[in-house]
């Protein structure tokens, strides 16, 4: 119904013919030599490999021991391991053998799993077309068994307590996967190692010498050779929440005649544009999903997210907001970018305490001066020794809890209300901005019957709302790929949002008239009460490293040194094991990155569309979600016109049914998840079009669409039945999680090798068994290397590993 209205509205276009055919693996003569495996049917992660160290073997069975000197090459002998069940030539016969025996060493769970997803990967080889580029199947086996007998070698040292990085790095890596990607990151960990070991001997040593040149990410700055003929002054602003730095930041560019602020949220950057246009400051508002010029000047200031600050033009100041997240390793290099590249006289940036040393570091290797200012409190601010114990009868007025997910947020709101028989607000990034300002100006306001807010983590990021209390719903979070403990930085910064003076927004005042009051945290429930005490009460260590990403001029310079059809997935990993850095730089490739180059690795794009692919907001854990993705890339590969309503994948279907027939129990929910993959696939649609116009053209429509989509989504989420006791079963199953998740971490973090029972010197029996059953439940379920190799292998339907073996 919704997309025979909006038909009506725009002229269909027909889509041009889908390519039929790959391009065909070709070597550049002289340069690569013919590969070993047919390198694009092949995935990676974002983990590089490590070869296993070899091993001499004495007379004495069992006994291992690795060589004194150091390896780069996985130069593995074809020769027994001990664990391989069976040594015949046929690798999958020897994985079913292996996995059918049950072993008593500690890894024996993990080694499965490891094992199980190798032979997934193999499958995948098996049915692509080796044979047609000079791979034999005998070639195939052989190189799987050696493979193999590294995996053996790993296991069996890990299982003698050695487990670090430098002495056992197989191990290690496939560990790290694991820990940070859940069950998924192991069969892409192995699936980039098995290319990897394949490709070993691939290039001489004139070429690899070309490559390191290539390589050399030591002087990121002087990717910016415009903005180093300037000579700027760096003002670092630092000090807790609640403390100014960004008022006297934002000030500094008021006074300019052009500037830009850049933030880390939409949300900041509408507030930034919504004070200065109230004002009469003419503002243009840039981010990845919106676009705002102001039409009857060209003389304007520029309000944007990080990753959109204009690096092309000249500013007399520009802002910075929230700095220290240059050291995040998933957003990083959109900060470093913006620090390095900015052309501005004056450069404003805002943040925590623990940046300074590093923007000191960053100023100083570019030449620019640096002045540091630094803020208290305006307003004391306090821990709570009781938690509210689930009772929201302890609720006062002024009070914000915060959640981090959607859900959650709607479903807190709603049991407030009721509880209390008062209003409460809800705030959170993907709500219209006018909504958000109506939200915020309700709670604000002290002369109504708002007196809660429901807000997510981005009020720590500054959104101006007077609160005198802050509420921890929980102190972990889902990041992505599995719940996580929340950082003490992170718990700072949200819980420093308590007390905060009144804002200037209101007519006639000002801030320096308003008066503080104290602030106060605390959590819903006693057991996250000692995380917020520690948090506050322990310093916290500086920042030591800024993250850079590969510019795609230089990945598509390195990708020539492969066939045209390999993976960019791999080039991009085999740039971040082989990438030098300066000792102030750390590479930043993410996940989602390495995920969308695997989606569209069949399409026919440039480096750089695949590239602007990767950086694009997705959340592919729905199969709709990565139809969509591949829908959209098809359309920049057949330089087709993508209109809205000729992508079938973008599901505009499923705004189409009414709320009053929604009752709530498991229907809500289920639209409720469709309603939020078409809100994903219309927000990718609006940001490639802004990149990609002459293409993506509908972007009204798109716009139009997505405010029915939110305005469903509230009306949806207002009927959902949640119960008291629901939430805290749910809150202690993420908590379990989060605990197994760090536990993992601490290993990983330190580096050091096991004791003689299995555990860290430190850790606790609870601990280690926590670790192991998450490692049990997350880990065993496998496939048949029969199923369908397009399909994610981790989200398939199977059973475990003994089934799989039988098969």
């Amino acid at each position: 119904m919704l997309r025979r209205s909006l038909r009506s509205l725009s002229h269909a276009i027909p889509k041009n013919a889908q390519q039929c055919a790959i391009m065909s693996l070709l070597a550049r003569t002289g340069a690569v030599r013919t590969p070993l495996c047919r390198i694009s049917s092949l995935r990676t992660s974002q983990r590089c490999f490590y070869s296993t160290p070899t091993t001499q073997r004495n007379t004495k069975k069992d006994k291992v021991r690795p060589h004194d000197g150091t390896t780069t090459d996985a130069r593995i002998e074809d020769v027994d391991r001990v664990g391989s069940v069976c040594k015949g030539p046929d690798p999958q016969s020897r994985l079913r053998q292996t996995l059918l025996t049950r072993h008593t060493g500690r890894h024996d769970q993990f080694r499965r799993a490891v094992l199980a997803r190798f032979g997934n990967v193999l499958s995948d080889f098996e049915k692509a077309n080796f044979e047609s580029i000079g791979l034999t199947h005998d070639e195939l086996n052989r190189q799987a068994n050696l493979f193999m007998n590294a995996l053996d070698e790993a296991f069996i040292l890990a299982e003698k307590n050695i487990t670090r990085r430098d002495k056992n790095p197989l191990f290690y890596n496939l560990r790290e996967a694991f820990v940070r990607r859940d069950a998924k990151g192991i069969t892409t960990e192995v699936r980039y190692a098995f290319q990897s070991f394949m490709v070993r001997h691939r290039f001489s040593k004139a070429l690899e010498e070309n490559q390191k040149r290539l390589l050399n990410f030591r002087f990121p700055q002087e990717w910016f050779p415009a903005t180093r003929e300037l000579q700027r002054t760096v003002h670092v602003h630092v000090g807790p929440t609640n403390s100014g730095k960004t008022y006297n930041a934002i000030q500094a560019l008021k006074k300019a005649k052009s500037g830009v602020y850049a933030g880390p949220l939409r949300l900041l950057a509408a507030e930034v544009y919504t004070r200065f246009t109230a004002e009469g400051i003419p503002c243009a508002l840039i981010t990845g999903e919106e676009l705002k010029i102001p039409k009857h000047t060209d003389n304007y200031f520029t309000s944007s997210t990080v990753e959109m600050i204009p690096l092309n033009g000249r500013f007399d100041v520009a802002v910075i907001d929230e700095i220290q997240m240059l050291g995040d390793p998933d957003r990083g290099n959109g900060w470093t970018m913006a620090f390095l590249g900015v052309q501005a006289k004056e450069v404003h940036v805002c943040g925590e305490e623990r940046a300074v040393g590093l923007v000191q570091a960053l100023c100083a290797s570019v030449g620019d001066k640096c002045v540091i200012h630094r803020y208290e409190r305006l307003s004391p601010l306090e821990t709570m020794k009781d938690s509210l114990e689930n009772d929201f009868s302890k609720l006062q007025k002024g009070d914000a809890v915060v959640a981090f997910s959607r859900k959650e947020l709607h479903a807190l709101k709603k049991a407030i209300e009721e509880k209390t028989g008062r209003r409460c607000a809800i705030i959170y990034g993907s709500l219209p901005p006018e909504v958000r300002i109506q939200q915020a100006a309700l709670f604000n306001d002290p002369d109504n019957d708002y007196d809660f807010v429901v807000a997510s983590d981005a009020i720590g990021m500054g959104l101006n709302l007077e609160i005198r209390r802050v509420i921890l719903d929980s102190t972990f979070k889902y990041d992505g790929s599995q719940e996580r403990p929340l950082t003490f930085p992170e718990i700072k910064q949200i819980g420093g949002r308590a007390g905060r003076y009144r804002t200037a927004s209101r007519p006639g005042e000002d801030a320096a008239e308003s008066r503080p009051s104290s602030g106060y945290v605390t959590t819903m429930e006693k057991v996250d009460l000692k995380s917020v005490s520690k948090a506050f009460s322990r310093p916290v260590n500086d920042l030591e490293t800024a993250y850079i990403a590969p510019p795609p001029g230089i990945v598509e310079r390195f990708a020539s040194y492969y066939p045209p059809t390999t993976p960019l997935s791999f080039i991009l990993m085999r740039i971040k094991s082989a990438a030098a850095l300066g000792p102030r730089y750390q590479l930043c490739i993410t996940s989602e990155l390495l995920e969308i180059a695997d989606l569209v690795q069949h399409l026919n794009l440039s480096i750089y569309d695949r590239m602007t692919l990767g950086y694009m907001p997705v959340k592919l854990n729905a199969a709709e979600s990565r139809d969509t993705v591949v829908a959209l890339a098809r359309v920049i590969a057949e330089n087709s016109k993508g209109d809205l309503l000729d992508i079938p994948e973008i599901p505009l279907e499923y705004l189409d049914f009414k709320i009053e027939d929604v009752l709530g129990g498991k229907a809500a929910h289920n639209h409720l998840n469709k309603l939020e993959i078409l809100h994903i696939a219309l927000n990718q649609y609006i940001w490639l079009s802004y990149r990609y116009t002459g293409m993506f053209r509908d972007t009204d429509a798109a716009l139009h669409v997505r405010s029915l989509v939110e305005e469903k989504l509230i009306q949806l989420l207002d009927r959902l039945d949640f119960t008291e006791q629901s939430f805290i079963s749910s809150r202690q199953q993420r908590r379990g999680r989060a605990a197994a998740r760090e536990a993992h971490l601490q290993i990983l973090a330190g580096e050091e090798e096991l004791d003689e029972n299995g555990n860290r010197p430190e850790a606790t029996p609870t601990e280690s068994d926590a670790s192991m059953e998450q490692l049990q439940v997350e880990t065993v379920d496998s496939v048949s290397p029969e199923t369908d190799p397009s399909q994610n292998h981790d989200e398939r339907v199977g059973g475990g590993l003994r089934e799989w073996a039988t098969k």
